[in-house]
């Protein structure tokens, strides 16, 4: 069918294709982020519940280096807030993306409308 096509509008079909694997990426990293982040916030709240005495071990690449309370709470919590940012900004993203493709699917529709028109004529179907 894209043969038949005028070449603008085989582009905008290319633009589209490009732009949903764009919102298929974003979608997959903003779903990873939230994960990371509701892990690593019922993290923070299990370290809230725990005695600040406790020896504690986080892990740096394959070890386990031993840290104290203060300390995994910091990391947790600034990884809960570079996380949240992450999010938001995956979120702007994805709406930016999403306008687009819109934008470019009604150019698309008017372009295919417009040079469409055909036979039919402005009185429509079965003529006069």
């Amino acid at each position: 069918m894209q043969g038949n096509l005028p070449p603008e509008a085989q582009e905008k079909i290319e633009e589209l294709q490009d732009l949903q694997d764009t919102a298929q990426q974003v979608a997959a990293q903003k779903e990873q982020a939230q994960t990371s982040l509701q892990e690593s916030k019922t993290a923070l709240e299990t370290l809230e519940d725990l005695d600040d005495g406790l020896e504690m071990y986080r892990e740096v690449g394959e070890l386990l280096v031993e840290t104290d309370y203060d300390d995994a709470y910091e990391a947790l919590e600034e990884k809960v807030d570079s996380l949240e940012i992450r999010v938001e900004t995956l979120e702007k993203q994805e709406e930016r993306v999403e306008d687009q493709f819109n934008g470019l699917q009604s150019e698309l529709q008017n372009m295919l409308q417009q040079g469409g028109g055909g036979p039919q004529g402005p009185q429509g179907p079965g003529g006069a």
